[in-house]
C-alpha cells in the first residue's frame, strides 16, 4: 500500500479538531478567570496597563494552582503508603526475584490487599498536564493577537489590549528573539525573567536533592542521573525561554514560585524517609511529645481505602489460657500467617485470615 501524503495531513487535521475540542472547557476557564482579574485590577491602574495584565497573570496563577491542592495531596497520601510498604515490596523481591511473573502477581496481590494503588501518585501529575497546557495556550494565543477562550473571543478589544500592554517600558507580548527592533526594554526584562525562572529552577531542585532524597538515590547510574537533570532542566529554560512572550514567562515565575514554597512546606511537614529532612522533623515530633512512627503509620492509613479498612490494625483483650494476663489479640488482613510472639510481657496472637485445611488432610492427622 503507498503512502498517502494527503490522506496523512487529512488524519492529522481532523486530531487536531479533536484535540482543540477537548481543550475548548479549559480555554474557556482559563479566559474566564483572566478577564475577570482585569476587571478587578482595572480600575487601580487602567485597563491597558501592563501592570494590570500582569497581576491579572499573577492572580490566574495562584487561582489554578490553589485549585490544584487537593491533587498535591492525594500525590503526597499516595507516596507515604507506598513507601510503608516498600519493606514488604522487597522481601517479595528477596524471595520471588528470579521469577518476574510470580514477583509482579504477589506485588499486585500485596497492592490490593493493602487498599494501595501504585498509579495513585502519577493520576494528579496527568491531570495537570492538560490544565497547564489550557494555561499556556490562552496566554500565548493572546500575547500573539489569537483569541482562544470564549471570553477572549467575545472580547477582542481585550486581545488587543494585552498584545500592546507594556510592563516597565516591555512589552508582554514580545520576547527575547527574534530581535525585530533592536536589543530593549523587551529584552532586557525578558532576559531577567529567563534567569530568574531558571534560577528557581535550579534551587527546587537542589533543595529536593539535599533535603529530602536519601544518600542511595545518588548511587550508580541512577545517581548520576539525577545529578545531570539538575542541571540539565534548568538549561531548557535558557534554550526555550528567549521564544516566550513575556506574559507567558510572568505566569511560569509565579508557578514555579508556588512550586518552590509548596516543595518547603512538604519538605518540612512530610519528609521522606531517611533523609536529612526526616532526621530534623524526627527530632522536631519527639520534641514535641510525638510519636514520629505513629504519625508515619496514620498518614500511609489514610490513603488507604476507606480509611479504617484493610491494613489498619484492630485490636481486642481475650484471656489467656496460661496466664491471668488477657492477652491482646490484633487483626489484619494482609496475609495467611498466625503469629505468636511476647511484647512487653502480653501474649500477643495476631490473626488475620483463617487457613482451613483439606478433607483429606484432617483424615490423615486423626
Amino acid at each position: 500500500m503507498d503512502f498517502d501524503p494527503f490522506l496523512f495531513l487529512n488524519l492529522w487535521d481532523d486530531i487536531s479538531k479533536v484535540g482543540s475540542a477537548i481543550m475548548q472547557p479549559l480555554y474557556w476557564a482559563v479566559s474566564g478567570l483572566i478577564v475577570l482579574a482585569h476587571r478587578l485590577w482595572s480600575p487601580l491602574f487602567g485597563t491597558d496597563s501592563g501592570v494590570t495584565w500582569a497581576l491579572s497573570i499573577v492572580v490566574l496563577t495562584i487561582i489554578v494552582r490553589g485549585l490544584m491542592m487537593p491533587l498535591y495531596a492525594k500525590q503526597l497520601n499516595s507516596s507515604r503508603a507506598m513507601q510503608s510498604l516498600q519493606p514488604k515490596i522487597q522481601a517479595l523481591q528477596q524471595k520471588y526475584g528470579s521469577d518476574r511473573e510470580r514477583l509482579g502477581q504477589e506485588t499486585m496481590k500485596l497492592y490490593k490487599d493493602e487498599g494501595v494503588s501504585p498509579t495513585s501518585s502519577c493520576l494528579p501529575m496527568l491531570i495537570q498536564l492538560p490544565i497547564f497546557w489550557g494555561l499556556y495556550r490562552v496566554l500565548y494565543g493572546a500575547a500573539q493577537g489569537q483569541a482562544r477562550g470564549t471570553f477572549f473571543v467575545n472580547n477582542p478589544d481585550l486581545v488587543e489590549s494585552l498584545r500592546h500592554a507594556r510592563l516597565f517600558g516591555a512589552q508582554l507580548s514580545g520576547t527575547f528573539l527574534p530581535m525585530s527592533d533592536g536589543f530593549g526594554a523587551t529584552q532586557i526584562l525578558a532576559l531577567i525573567m529567563i534567569i530568574m525562572m531558571t534560577g528557581l529552577l535550579f534551587f527546587q531542585q537542589l533543595h529536593m536533592m539535599r533535603r529530602n532524597m536519601p544518600p542511595t538515590a545518588f548511587e550508580g547510574p541512577m545517581g548520576q542521573q539525577q545529578k545531570m537533570m539538575l542541571y540539565m532542566m534548568p538549561a531548557m529554560y535558557i534554550f526555550i525561554g528567549p521564544q516566550i512572550p513575556i506574559g507567558v514567562l510572568v505566569y511560569w515565575i509565579i508557578s514555579n514560585l508556588w512550586t518552590f514554597v509548596q516543595q518547603y512546606v512538604i519538605i518540612r511537614n512530610y519528609p521522606t524517609p531517611n533523609t536529612p529532612a526526616y532526621v530534623e522533623w524526627e527530632e522536631r515530633m519527639v520534641a514535641k511529645g510525638k510519636d514520629p512512627k505513629e504519625i508515619e503509620r496514620a498518614r500511609a492509613n489514610k490513603a488507604r481505602k476507606g480509611g479504617n479498612g484493610k491494613g489498619q490494625v484492630a485490636t481486642r483483650e481475650v484471656k489467656g489460657k496460661d496466664s491471668g494476663e488477657q492477652p491482646t489479640v490484633s487483626r489484619q488482613q494482609v496475609n495467611r500467617q498466625t503469629v505468636r510472639r511476647s511484647v512487653d510481657g502480653k501474649q500477643v496472637i495476631q490473626r488475620q485470615q483463617v487457613q482451613h485445611s483439606s478433607r483429606a488432610a484432617r483424615k490423615k492427622k486423626k
